[in-house]
């Protein structure tokens, strides 16, 4: 599959002061795939090392951190030249040994001159530190996310259909083929973007053995939380995971603990939160009060929505069959548009964009607001089918007198005035 991220791969190897890179994401999306790919394709050779029940491999990192021994011992484990420059040396499941981690730090100072890209869980990165430090400063890092929209429709061969969807959102006249490019995103809305389940879309177009294949992974999320937690940690995490659904239907989507049990409070579970945050399983969106720069400063930590990582495995997670989500009845309404929410979230996210929500007390709420690249305030309403009513929209882009607003719907590409009409297929367009 063809993943944007090779870009900024290829980005991070030609700098001419290049750190080691921590390629960070969530379980199952694709890391050691794209790392060995980018070897492939821009080295003249790829040395890869799984620190995954590897005891010789991490005794190499317990001497000392001497950083042409490592080498010449790694070579000699591997019988593999590693030649500066031209190979890529790819640490793949990193937060298994603490030693390898720090020594990162070492490459960075003493050994530049060779590439090293380690890959690993965000969770055991953050929280697996015992002994030794972090690197904080030595390295680069780089997040991965799930197949978005536009990558998925790549897997297709929809190739055409994503230049002309570029198209139309550059002048914003309306696509001729819109209603196609609606059931494309409805078919990703079902499948999401966890490689595995892309996949096996592409292969059978069988939604009942993506389902199969999403399970799978909703449940390995599970056993990483026993992996890394203690069984009452694992017990709460499970909780708050359990709640997100219920959390996603309500028509007020913001984070109430008490939807997770009675008696929950947040001393209890917002550690659990915090962790499947890091996990990389949950994207936060926080409320900020204003629409003036910089967002950050005007934010309230205590409210706030939570989505999932993939839409995929929420549809799996809800138990919602693929044909409720494809068909156009209106019986899952209010679950299409949790649905659509959790998928601009997902975009954005993606994107490199930092999304928060907007209330103005019990006159208006915004979906979403965030600052583009040239630091101006935006906001975004999402609509799941052709209704657009945006009220909220209204009050907030005339209060802050923003440039333009995008209102995200089932509708055509259009312009009124400073409101751009995106369909929720072009969301992947928006980048800041």
């Amino acid at each position: 599959m063809e993943r944007k991220i090779i870009k900024r791969l290829v980005e991070w190897y030609q700098q001419p002061r290049r750190a080691p890179l921590l390629l960070s994401g969530a379980r199952q999306v694709g890391k050691t795939y794209i790392a060995l790919e980018f070897g492939r394709r821009h080295f003249s050779n790829t040395v890869y090392l799984n620190f995954e029940d590897a005891r010789e491999l991490a005794a190499i990192f317990d001497r000392d951190f001497d950083t042409e021994r490592i080498l010449k011992e790694l070579s000699a484990f591997t019988r593999e030249s590693i030649v500066p420059q031209k190979t890529l040396l790819i640490f793949d499941e990193i937060q298994a040994c603490e030693r390898a981690m720090t020594s990162l730090k070492y490459f960075c100072e003493k050994a530049p001159e060779y590439c090293i890209l380690a890959a690993g869980s965000p969770l055991g990165v953050a929280i697996n530190r015992s002994s030794y430090s972090f690197p904080v400063g030595k390295v680069d890092m780089l997040t991965m996310y799930p197949l978005d929209f536009e990558e998925f429709l790549l897997a297709l061969g929809e190739d055409k259909m994503l230049g002309l969807i570029r198209d139309s959102y550059a002048s914003f006249t309306p696509l001729s083929l819109h209603e196609q490019a609606l059931s494309l995103y409805q078919q990703y809305l079902v499948v999401g973007g966890m490689p595995r389940a892309v996949q096996e879309y592409v292969d059978t177009k069988d939604f009942l053995r993506v389902f199969t294949v999403q399970k799978t992974l909703n449940d390995s999320y599970i056993a990483d939380m026993a992996k890394y937690a203690s069984p009452s940690e694992t017990s709460r995490t499970m909780a708050a995971w359990a709640s997100l659904p219920a959390q996603l239907a309500k028509k007020n989507k913001k984070f109430q603990y008490q939807v997770i049990g009675s008696g929950a409070r947040a001393y209890n579970y917002a550690p659990s939160i915090d962790w499947l945050r890091a996990a990389g399983m949950i994207n936060k969106c926080i409320l900020t009060r204003e629409g003036r720069l910089p967002l950050s400063a005007f934010t309230d930590p205590t409210a706030f929505k939570l989505y999932m990582v993939d839409t995929g495995l929420l549809c799996s997670k809800f138990g919602i069959p693929a044909n409720a989500v494809l068909s156009a009845s209106h019986d899952l309404d209010a679950f299409k548009g949790a649905l659509a929410e959790n998928y601009v979230m997902q975009a954005l996210t993606a994107n490199g964009l930092e999304p928060y929500y907007w209330t103005s007390g019990a006159q208006a709420e915004l979906d979403f607001v965030f600052q583009n690249a040239a630091g101006q305030i935006i906001p975004l309403e999402v609509k799941a089918a052709n209704n657009v009513r945006a009220r909220s929209l209204g009050i907030f882009s005339e209060k802050y007198a923003v440039p333009y607003a995008y209102r995200v719907s089932a509708r055509n590409f259009g312009c009124e005035g400073s409101l751009r009409s995106v369909p929720l297929y072009a969301v992947f367009c928006i980048a800041g």
